[in-house]
C-alpha cells in the first residue's frame, strides 16, 4: 500500500510538472532593442514581410494596413488587424518590446497569444535591425481608427491559452544562422525565403493541428486542397523548367514557364510585395529556391 501512495505521489508530481511546462512563458534569444530604427528601411521591410498583403483589403480599397480579407481555415477565419500607428484601432500603443514579442514569439502585449495565422515562426528568424526598422516604418503609418474585424473561430480554438501549449509541441524562437559554406547570396535568399517572406507558411503542408510539417518544407499542399499551393522545392522548379531568370520573370511578371498565371494569392503577393523588391533581393530568393549557388 505505501509503495502505491509514493507512486500516486510521484504521478502527481510529474503531472503538475508536466503542466508547468506546457504552460511556462516560450523563452528564446534575447533582441538587442537598442538599435536606432530607419523608417525608410523599415518601409521595404513592409514589403519584404508580405504586411501589405495581407493587412490592406485592397479589394474593397482598403486604407493601407487598417485590416485585411479573413484568411480562411479549418479552425476558421482569421482577420488580419490593423496595424498602422491609431492607438486604439492600431498597434500605435504598442512599445518596440511589445512588437517585437509578437514577432519573436507569437506574444502581444499583455501576455495575449498570437494564432499561427500570423507566421511568427517564420518572423522569429528576422534579425534584430529587421525588427526595429520595421517597427520604426509602422509607427510612422498613417493612423486610422478603424478596428479590424474579430476572429470567426469556435470552441475549443477561441480559447488563447491553448496557444501556449501548441507553441511547446510546435515552435521554438530562434534566429536565422547562416549556412557558412554557402554563398553571400545564397544565404540572403535562405534569411528571405525562411524568415521576413515567409515562403512556407503557404508553400509547405501543415499537420492536423495546423502546424508546418518542417520534413516537408516547400513540398507545397496536397493536391485537391482549397487553396492549392504548389512545390516550390529546388527539384520541383527545376523540373517545371525554371532557371533564375525564368523563376524571377514568375515572381514579377506573375507568369510561370507554360505562361500559366499565377493568380489569387500568389498574385497578391507578387504586386503587393515581391514588385517592390530589389534586383538583388529577387535574385537571392531565386538562387535559394533553385539552389544554384
Amino acid at each position: 500500500m505505501r509503495r502505491w501512495s509514493i507512486f500516486l505521489v510521484l504521478l502527481v508530481v510529474f503531472a503538475l510538472a508536466g503542466i508547468a511546462y506546457f504552460f511556462s512563458p516560450i523563452g528564446g534569444p534575447k533582441r538587442d532593442l537598442s538599435l536606432a530604427g530607419d523608417v525608410t528601411r523599415g518601409q521595404y521591410v513592409i514589403r519584404l514581410g508580405g504586411c501589405v498583403a495581407c493587412h490592406t483589403d485592397l479589394a474593397a480599397g482598403g486604407a493601407y494596413l487598417a485590416g485585411g480579407l479573413p484568411l480562411k481555415t479549418p479552425f476558421g477565419d482569421f482577420v488580419p488587424p490593423n496595424i498602422t500607428s491609431d492607438k486604439q484601432a492600431g498597434i500605435g500603443a504598442w512599445t518596440l518590446a511589445e512588437f517585437s514579442g509578437a514577432m519573436s514569439k507569437g506574444v502581444g502585449p499583455g501576455g495575449k497569444h498570437l494564432y499561427p495565422s500570423f507566421p511568427f515562426d517564420s518572423y522569429t528568424k528576422m534579425s534584430d535591425q529587421d525588427i526595429v526598422d520595421l517597427y520604426a516604418a509602422l509607427m510612422a503609418t498613417d493612423p486610422i481608427g478603424v478596428r479590424a474585424a474579430d476572429h470567426q473561430i469556435g470552441f475549443p480554438f477561441n480559447i488563447r491559452l491553448a496557444m501556449q501549449g501548441w507553441k511547446r509541441l510546435f515552435f521554438t524562437p530562434v534566429r536565422f544562422a547562416p549556412d557558412a559554406t554557402r554563398s553571400e547570396r545564397w544565404n540572403r535568399g535562405a534569411y528571405l525565403a525562411n524568415g521576413p517572406a515567409h515562403c512556407g507558411a503557404c508553400h509547405t503542408p501543415r499537420n492536423a493541428f495546423g502546424a508546418a510539417q518542417t520534413d516537408q518544407r516547400f513540398a507545397g499542399t496536397p493536391t485537391g486542397t482549397k487553396p492549392f499551393f504548389p512545390a516550390i522545392d529546388p527539384e520541383t522548379l527545376r523540373a517545371r523548367g525554371y532557371d533564375e531568370a525564368g523563376l524571377i520573370d514568375a515572381l514579377t511578371g506573375g507568369f510561370d514557364p507554360d505562361f500559366d498565371t499565377l493568380g489569387g494569392a500568389m498574385g497578391e503577393v507578387i504586386n503587393d510585395s515581391l514588385l517592390h523588391w530589389s534586383p538583388q533581393d529577387l535574385a537571392a530568393l531565386s538562387a535559394y529556391l533553385l539552389d544554384t549557388d
